[in-house]
């Protein structure tokens, strides 16, 4: 096998990791320690040191060995090998909770182990470890068998082991036993799945000889995260269990571990950690098949070197990235921060702010209701105010225009001459009647009538949520004020409504009663639809073989004329009295959707510079509104807000100040070497 990337010298300012050496005879091989410990040991103690801020809940991801396998895979026994201290063992789930083992070589002859869990430290020993994890993980977990996120830190300080931090995982199992959820697969599942999607987590990833790799849980989830295997390293239990086919395994990779394999062999009975390593070399130095693999991927103190190593390169990698992503959090909140509000401790205080809020809106809305900008939401359409009322209008405009007329085509002329019939007199005969004109006209705002108050109702409900968006927006750090601007807004619309709608009725009888214009557009055009009347006439007049049906009249349309050869007496009043309508009617629907424009645009002004504020104070002080001492009270989501951030950022600048100092201290390492 080709040695792994990881394995060449590695400088880039942080740290300086060497080649690990070849494998040594039996006799002479060294306690499982790096070579390099100096350089790791206060790098992964500033890690750890954030791990213990917790400095992962704020989004940032720490380089983590994760130790993912199958239920009885062997993870606690290489752990075991690599700690040299037992962990608890038996059936079912042993490991319930994250375990972080936090592993530093100390030159003291006497060992020192203690768990931090729940904000506490617990000391133990070599003899006691099992039993103190096990208390532990009772109290994070619960007595029954099922798991906990919460982390449990192991340290261990004694003399040659390597320098180490490493999580391990609850083994996989799909089959729950007595005392465990029926989810227990699922629970575990996200668990492992949580800890090994970050690309700064290295897969260690225990597999036991005896099975087929590919078949393995702990396989397939990893290939999830990490399809090209370049961050999951093998490590392959039980070699004296299944010696054939091994060689064969670790070989051809036909799962894809990108970091190579490392064939282990773990103590046995009450073998002693050294002398489980004799045996384990030994195991590889003799055995007929298990002699055949690369020596540089075989025993504990391979994988001690190789995890480092790993440790080393992916540690240096990150911490770049560490160092940037702190301090863009730590930015970030501190600017949120700094948005919140000031705390209010005075009635003066109070009074300046709700000032403030009153003057922003204000501005605010005249932007989006009277001048036409949006620069403050320009993604949300539904706030742009004047392009929103443009709309509304030329609806508003389009529906009068396109108000059909009954059926003119076939029975054009027949209402002006019914109503000519009904307004007959004892009078001269080429005199148009008025009274004929003022009912066609009644009739028509009559079908028009509703859409004025449709158009006022639509615009003035455009506006409400308009006008509440932006109190809300503008006072969201006050939610007790928030109330009292609602209630004042809608009660302020509610009221200008009505007095719209009043006036869109009055406009609506004016017309009714009124005919008059003093544009001189109503003549001139009269005038070009009434140069038609001969072709009208002449139309209808004649009487031979072959006769029209219809005619096209200009500004009218194509038309039926032969029903009206029954009416000639009526013919020229009739027409007469149609042009002069359609030439009036253009007026009345340019004069109402003008009038609606103006009075709509009047009534913004009024609302925005002059009754919104008063009509806020007034509800304000009154008895409904609790006074502008409710603007001192915080709101718990704003005070919950406030803490939040502000436990944040201690977190982020203490963990801002361990970074800085170890890089520090390996830019000043580096110049010394």
């Amino acid at each position: 096998m080709e040695p792994n990337p990881l394995d060449n010298q590695l400088s880039n300012g942080f740290l300086a990791v060497v080649p690990h050496p070849e494998p040594r005879p039996l006799a002479t091989h060294p306690p499982i320690v790096s070579s390099y410990n100096d350089h790791i040991r206060p790098i992964l103690d500033a890690v750890d040191r954030l791990r213990n801020l917790q400095v992962m809940k704020e989004g940032i991801q720490l380089p983590t060995i994760v130790v993912v396998g199958d239920q009885s895979s062997g993870k606690s026994s290489v752990l075991e090998s690599l700690a040299g201290i037992s962990l608890p063992r038996g059936q079912g789930i042993c490991t319930r909770v994250p375990l972080i083992m936090r592993l530093q070589n100390y030159l003291s002859p006497e060992p020192e182990l203690y768990l931090e869990f729940n904000g506490k430290i617990v000391q133990t020993d070599e003899e006691n470890v099992t039993c103190a994890i096990g208390s532990a993980t009772e109290e994070i977990a619960g007595r029954q068998k099922g798991i906990s996120n919460t982390p449990l830190t192991l340290v261990v300080k004694k003399d040659g082991v390597p320098d180490l931090t490493m999580v391990d995982l609850p083994g996989i199992t799909r089959v729950p036993v007595h005392g465990q959820p029926e989810d227990i697969y699922e629970q575990i599942s996200g668990m492992i799945m949580e800890y090994i999607r970050p690309e700064e987590s290295i897969i260690l990833n225990v597999l036991s000889a005896t099975v087929d790799f590919s078949t393995c849980e702990s396989i397939r989830m990893s290939q999830m995260v990490d399809k090209t295997g370049h961050r999951t390293l093998g490590v392959v239990t039980k070699a004296d269990k299944a010696p054939e086919g091994l060689f064969e395994k670790v070989t051809a990779d036909d799962v894809n571990i990108g970091l190579g394999y490392v064939c282990v062999r773990n103590r046995i009975g009450e073998e002693t950690y050294e002398e489980a390593r004799m045996e384990e070399a030994k195991l590889f130095d003799t055995h007929p098949l298990l002699s055949k693999i690369d020596k540089r991927i075989v025993g504990i103190p391979v994988l001690s070197e190789k995890l480092i190593q790993i440790q080393a390169t992916i540690v240096a990698k990150c911490l770049p990235e560490i160092v940037g992503k702190i301090n863009e959090k730590l930015n970030i909140n501190v600017a949120e921060l700094n948005k919140m509000p000031k705390i209010l401790s005075t009635i003066a205080e109070a009074m300046t702010a709700f000032m403030q809020i009153m003057g922003s809106a204000k501005d605010s809305l005249s932007k989006i209701l009277l001048r036409g900008e949006y620069d403050e939401y320009p993604h949300e359409k539904q706030m742009h105010g004047t392009a929103r009322f443009i709309e509304m209008l030329d609806r508003f405009a389009n529906e009068l225009q396109g108000d059909p007329e009954s059926d003119q085509k076939s029975n054009f002329l027949m209402e002006e001459i019914a109503v000519l019939e009904e307004a007959k007199g004892i009078c001269l005969k080429n005199f148009l009647p008025r009274t004929a004109f003022l009912t066609i006209l009644h009739r028509k705002v009559e079908d028009i009538s509703s859409k004025p108050s449709k158009l006022m109702i639509e615009l003035w409900d455009y506006i409400q949520g308009v006008v509440i968006t932006v109190l809300m927006d503008h006072s969201k750090n006050y939610p007790p004020l928030q109330a009292s601007m609602r209630r004042a807004a809608q009660n302020l619309i509610t009221k200008m409504k009505e007095r719209a709608m009043s006036r869109v009725m009055e406009i609506i009888e004016m017309e009714k009663l009124t005919d008059y214009t003093c544009d001189p557009e109503y003549i001139s055009e009269w005038n070009k639809l009434m140069g038609e009347e001969p072709k009208l006439l002449e139309a209808i007049n004649n009487e031979s073989f072959g006769k029209p049906y219809t005619v096209s009249l200009v500004g009218i349309g194509e038309v039926e004329i032969d029903h009206l050869r029954r009416f000639k007496h009526h013919l020229q009043q009739a027409f007469d009295l149609k042009m002069r309508m359609t030439s009036y009617w253009k007026i009345v629907q340019r004069r109402l959707v003008d009038t609606m424009a103006m009075f709509m645009l009047f009534n913004v002004q009024v609302l925005v510079n002059r009754e919104m504020e008063v009509e806020i104070v007034n509800d304000l002080v009154g008895p409904q509104g609790g006074g502008i001492e409710r603007m001192l009270e915080e709101s718990p989501s704003v005070a919950i807000k406030r803490e939040k951030l502000q436990g944040s950022i201690k977190l982020l600048r203490e963990s801002a100040e361990i970074v800085a100092t170890i890089v520090h201290r390996a830019a000043t390492s580096a110049d010394l070497d």
